[in-house]
């Protein structure tokens, strides 16, 4: 089992930075890679970001250039730092672990763009 504590999510005026924190504890071994989904209302949970046990990071398109992805192996938390945010950035922020053939999600931050 593996579990996620998220942290760091509010309400941002668009164009400012957020910082989002994702603290992962138990069966840590295996985890293949780790990263960030996020859901506005009335959409479907998509992918934002995520890094790979080697460190490589991916981003969805509309965040590239925006927002970074880091890990600090020490404490086992995984940092989403959101610069020049937009209004559309708007969601439930999740984070999840995949380790193994098993997924794990954190129970969810509100950010808020304000416009």
């Amino acid at each position: 089992q593996v579990q996620l504590v998220e942290s760091g999510g509010g309400l941002v005026q668009a164009g400012g930075s957020l910082r989002l924190s994702c603290a992962a504890s138990g069966r840590l071994l295996n985890i293949i890679d780790m990263g960030w989904y996020r859901q506005a209302p009335g959409n479907k949970r998509t992918g934002v970001a995520l890094i790979t046990r080697n460190d490589t990071t991916h981003y969805v398109e509309s965040v590239k250039g925006r927002f970074i992805l880091s890990r600090d192996g020490a404490k086992n938390t995984v940092y989403l730092q959101m610069n020049n945010v937009k209004p559309e950035d708007t969601a439930v922020y999740y984070c999840y672990a995949r380790e193994g053939v098993n997924s794990y999600w954190g129970q969810g931050t509100q950010v808020t763009v304000s416009s």
